[in-house]
């Protein structure tokens, strides 16, 4: 086996000012982590004097100098410890908790909260080299006993699990990319989830809602439209007008990247949701237009109340809702899938459990017995 390793040279380039800048010149060029593109120069943001006139200009040179050639250095190790399989010092002492907030920015809110409770479990600091299964199988265990980060109380064993899993992609993302020299998932173990039914509306407390006036006519709007087309609360803070769009097989429907997956899904709206929002061909820019995440914390447990529902109901309960409802309606359940954009019918199968118990509630209301 032949390797070819890049050649790395400190090069000059003569700019204004009378000064010089200094970069690294990679022959053949290398991958930049982050652009991704191949490139031949890093330019190293030190400059020197083109022409110094004094003793303290020619040090100073000498010293840039030296600092370009120990950049150099270390770059030519690096590219040998990748070439060879070696691991690479310079990255193993690397900032793990920057390149997790980094990631975050492109990932749904759940990642953030994985990074609060990562960065809460190592008190704030965290290198590369730190990342093995050992200290994944303490974090692990963190997370099962792990308070809220804004709340009183502890975080569910299923948000535990799910939070987990979040992390365990992350170490899959380390190791693909050659951060991680290990694939450390091989040695850790799921968080198995508990079968919970949550609560969701009925039919008769999903027209109490649409009859209860709210502090906030924009999150009623936007709360029972997620009812009728089981979008997330990402992806209605997202939608665009320009967003609902004609559908194949007539009507109108919503055609979206989804936040939390990034997926694209299709979801037909009935003309009773086009009404509720007030939809118009002419309209663009947001649908729900000031419409903020925290007022579903506030404002909307005071409307669930108003209407006079007792149980405990969150933004993603409408999203329940829809599937229950359509379940119960008899839809069958790989069209609930679709509408859900659920990558796992198991996942929509939990909502079939549901309908199933309300048959078994439903079958005892017809009896021979006389009641008192």
């Amino acid at each position: 086996m032949t390797h070819t390793c890049t050649k790395v040279t400190v090069r000059q380039r003569a700019i204004r000012n009378n000064r010089i800048s200094l970069y690294l010149d990679y022959y053949p060029a290398v991958r930049n982590p982050e652009t991704m593109q191949m490139s031949r120069r890093e330019y190293l943001g030190i400059y020197i004097y083109a022409h110094p006139k004094n003793e303290m200009e020619r040090e100073f040179n000498n010293d840039m100098l030296n600092k370009a050639e120990a950049i150099r250095c270390i770059r030519v190790q690096s590219l040998i410890n990748e070439e060879f399989g070696f691991l690479d010092k310079t990255k193993q002492k690397a900032d793990f908790l920057a390149y997790f907030k980094k990631m975050c920015r492109s990932k749904d809110q759940k990642w953030m909260f994985v990074y609060q409770h990562f960065y809460n479990f190592v008190k704030g600091q965290c290198t590369f080299g730190e990342v093995n299964v050992d200290l994944c199988k303490k974090f692990r265990e963190y997370l099962l006993t792990a308070k809220k980060l804004k709340r009183n109380g502890h975080i569910t064993r299923n948000s535990a699990s799910g939070y987990w899993s979040t992390f365990r992609g992350l170490l899959k993302i380390l190791y693909r990319n050659g951060l991680i020299r290990n694939n450390v998932n091989d040695f850790l173990e799921k968080i198995e989830t508990e079968d919970v039914v949550k609560d969701y509306l009925s039919v008769e407390e999903l027209y109490k809602l649409a009859e209860t006036p709210c502090k906030k006519p924009v999150l009623k709007t936007a709360s029972l439209f997620s009812c009728m087309t089981s979008l997330r609360i990402s992806d209605i803070l997202a939608l665009c007008w320009e967003d609902i769009v004609d559908y194949s097989a007539g009507g109108k429907c919503v055609h979206i990247i989804t936040k939390k997956n990034r997926s694209e899904d299709i979801i037909p709206i009935s003309e009773e949701a086009l009404d509720l929002i007030g939809y118009s061909p002419d309209k663009r820019g947001m649908v729900f237009k000031g419409l903020q995440r925290c007022w579903t914390q506030t404002y909307m447990k005071g409307w669930i109340r108003s209407a006079g529902i007792t149980k405990k109901i969150t933004f993603h309960s409408y999203r329940r809702t829809f599937a229950t409802l359509q379940a119960a309606a008899g839809t069958d359940i790989r069209t609930i899938q679709s509408m859900m954009a659920h990558k796992s019918i198991t996942t929509t199968q939990r909502y079939m459990k549901v309908v199933d118990s309300n048959k078994r509630e439903a079958s005892k209301k017809i009896t021979l017995m006389r009641k008192d």
